[in-house]
């Protein structure tokens, strides 16, 4: 009678011992520590202070011109400026995306923002914050390139925005030195604007192409134009002394509604680079971005514009 109850409890101890050296191989095979979980959240040290961000944002709302930024780096943006959304260069990844103001607190309450970026002018910065997570940077503080980097932080993607960098000043050095090649090392390049009845005249760090013109390409900057740019970065022109300010070539930013009525005037026709056909003129709308989407595209034209590829 013992033996008998013996043999079924023999049976259910080994059973009991199999499972349990099932569960400790299973526990080695999926690996004994637990899978780290990324933090949701981290702080980006901006120039106002910490700030506590998302760590992978979904629903971004821009007010400025950094929405260039964010979409190169891959982040939704759900909303953006007027400036942003008249942008030409953005038509097709902005096309579903909702026109905002700083002053549109209900609508941009409807977007469910998770992370909101925008210029250290902002008004209703405080109930901005409310919203979302609000970042604000001064334009033209740092750099254009270091701008890219500081989004990149921002969004979490250092990495990302740093590789784009060293490619973009890569390929933009490189194409500077066939071009001076080309045309000279010492022929001079001014970047000139048509914008309503106004035309102006820009130094070396204020979008149109000129920091890739500039400092990416080391193209030269004709002398009156670096001394009367020095304080403000531009200066206003009027038709008589645009010579003065030609260089052997002409960058010249149109927009579309502007009065071109100076390039009838032979003041303007007898300009040496008008005359040698070494005007190259650049659509005007979208021109005053400096973000990596924007910048692609210049770097392209400058290439066709100079090089012919």
């Amino acid at each position: 009678m013992k033996k008998k109850l013996l043999v079924p409890f023999m049976l259910m101890l080994t059973l009991i011992i199999s499972a349990c050296g099932n569960s400790e191989s299973s526990k080695e095979e999926s690996g004994s520590t637990p899978k780290k979980k990324e933090p949701e959240t981290f702080t980006y040290e901006s120039e106002t202070g910490p700030v506590e961000v998302p760590s992978d944002p979904q629903r971004v709302v821009v007010l400025s011109g950094y929405t260039g930024d964010v979409i190169k780096l891959g982040v939704n943006v759900v909303g953006v400026d007027t400036w942003s959304k008249n942008n030409p260069t953005f038509s097709e990844e902005l096309k579903d995306v909702a026109e905002v103001s700083e002053d549109d607190l209900e609508k941009i309450i409807e977007l469910e923002p998770d992370l909101i970026i925008g210029l250290s002018t902002l008004k209703n910065v405080d109930k901005l914050k409310e919203i979302a997570p609000t970042v604000t940077y001064t334009w033209g503080k740092v750099d254009y390139l270091t701008q890219h980097l500081e989004i990149g932080k921002l969004l979490n993607k250092e990495k990302e925005a740093q590789a784009w960098v060293d490619d973009f000043k890569k390929r933009a050095e490189e194409a500077g030195d066939e071009i001076r090649a080309k045309i000279g090392e010492d022929a001079t390049v001014s970047v000139i604007e048509a914008f309503g009845k106004d035309l102006y005249v820009y130094g070396d760090n204020w979008a149109r192409g000129t920091e890739i013109l500039y400092q990416a390409m080391k193209l030269k900057m004709p002398e009156k134009v670096k001394a009367d740019v020095s304080k403000a970065g531009y200066y206003t022109l009027s038709t008589e002394v645009l010579p003065e300010y030609a260089g052997d070539y002409v960058i010249l930013s149109k927009y579309s509604d502007a009065d071109t009525a100076f390039q009838e005037t032979e003041t303007y026709k007898n300009i040496p680079a008008v005359k040698n056909g070494h005007v190259i003129e650049m659509q005007g709308e979208g021109a005053s971005f400096t973000d990596p989407v924007t910048l692609e595209k210049q770097l392209a034209f400058f290439k066709e514009a100079f090089l012919g590829k």
